[in-house]
């Protein structure tokens, strides 16, 4: 069987020791929670150009290459869904004043301390945040090991 996931990319934008969620609605995925302005790469887009897209489509904001870089990546197995290979970057520079630029998918924009986020975020950013406070750069999470998947790992490293 062919492996798929989606792609994703999120970004960490921070002002000083806050930084930017947004809260999802209409949208049929974690509806209700906050979440990092985000979403799937277009076909033969890459990283740092979708996340330049996602960060102008959602919040307006105007973000360069030379602006983001890199915080961690986020392999999440969700329960009963579609994996997902989430791309964090982060950026504490960028052009405009972020804003609610898509409010048909998103309910409200709010700066919080980086270490209290609300308990309702998704799962997948909480995770990726966590990696950046922690200064880590990958995480692995909802997948089940199995004896025979340890073993296999180790096996190759």
């Amino acid at each position: 069987m062919q492996y798929t996931s989606f792609v994703d990319v999120l970004l960490i934008l921070t002002r000083g020791d806050e930084v930017l969620l947004a809260r999802r609605a209409n949208t049929g995925y974690s509806d209700g929670l906050w979440n990092l302005p985000s979403g799937k790469l277009d076909a033969g887009e890459d990283l740092e150009a979708g996340m330049i897209r996602e960060a102008w489509e959602e919040i307006g904001i105007e973000l360069s290459r030379k602006d983001i870089r890199m915080a961690n990546v986020v392999h999440y197995q969700p329960p009963d869904e579609q994996t997902r290979i989430g791309f964090f970057f982060h950026a504490d520079s960028w052009s405009g004043e972020p804003f609610n630029a898509e409010p048909d998918k998103c309910s409200d924009l709010r700066w919080f301390a980086r270490d209290e986020i609300p308990a309702d975020t998704v799962p997948y950013t909480s995770i990726g945040l966590d990696l950046f406070r922690r200064g880590e750069h990958f995480g692995l999470a909802g997948w089940t090991v199995t004896a025979e998947s340890a073993r296999n790992a180790s096996e190759i490293g």
